[in-house]
């Protein structure tokens, strides 16, 4: 198997039964917590930040489950329970010593815009009801994820949600063991999508 190639493992995780920490309130904070409440609207997260925009406190202030900690970072902040911590100041050397302290903490963790202190990256994310795509460009290019989100917004039918709707009460009617009902979900969905 070829090293050189994307090694991420796509995963879609439940926002809303994790604890995110985010540090840093200014533009690319604004852009990371927009992304997780839209995909997550019950997410708990946390934000610390000395300067915080408007837009951050006005988004905040339309969610229970998001507060506001006016404040710098404090090493004892990673001490409080959280599953994941984002990380938007635009201080290399903050950055890496929150990194750093969240990888001893057992705390998974994004830099923002910096791809080696990363253990996960947040992709463009194309959503028609129920249905979900992730795309990632293993941090190369988010400008490449972007443009691709746009496209398959264009081109996916917005019915596409009545559709996985109808398909679920199917599967539901299907008797049989396992084996069965996938080779009966197979079929119908290979006429549907050609």
């Amino acid at each position: 198997m070829e090293q050189d190639n994307n090694q991420l493992f796509p995963i879609f995780l439940k926002l809303n039964q994790l604890r995110v920490l985010l540090v840093g309130a200014g533009p690319v904070g604004l852009e990371k917590l927009s992304a997780m409440l839209n995909n997550a609207s019950n997410a708990s997260i946390t934000i610390v930040a000395l300067d915080i925009l408007p837009e951050v406190e006005i988004m905040a202030k339309k969610f229970q489950n998001v507060s506001i900690e006016n404040r710098a970072y404090h090493s004892d902040d990673l001490k409080g329970g959280y599953d994941i911590t984002i990380i938007a100041v635009n201080n290399r050397s903050l950055s890496e010593a929150i990194y750093k302290a969240a990888k001893l903490a057992g705390i998974l963790a994004n830099v923002a815009d910096t791809p080696d202190l990363c253990d996960f990256y947040l992709g463009s994310i194309v959503q028609k009801g129920h249905l979900k795509i992730a795309i990632s460009t293993n941090g190369k290019s988010p400008t490449m994820a972007k443009r691709l989100r746009q496209w398959f917004e264009t081109i996916l039918p917005e019915e596409l949600d009545s559709l996985l709707e109808n398909l679920y009460k199917y599967r539901n009617t299907i008797k049989g063991d396992f084996a069965e009902k996938v080779k009966r979900m197979d079929a119908l969905t290979s006429e549907i999508i050609k």
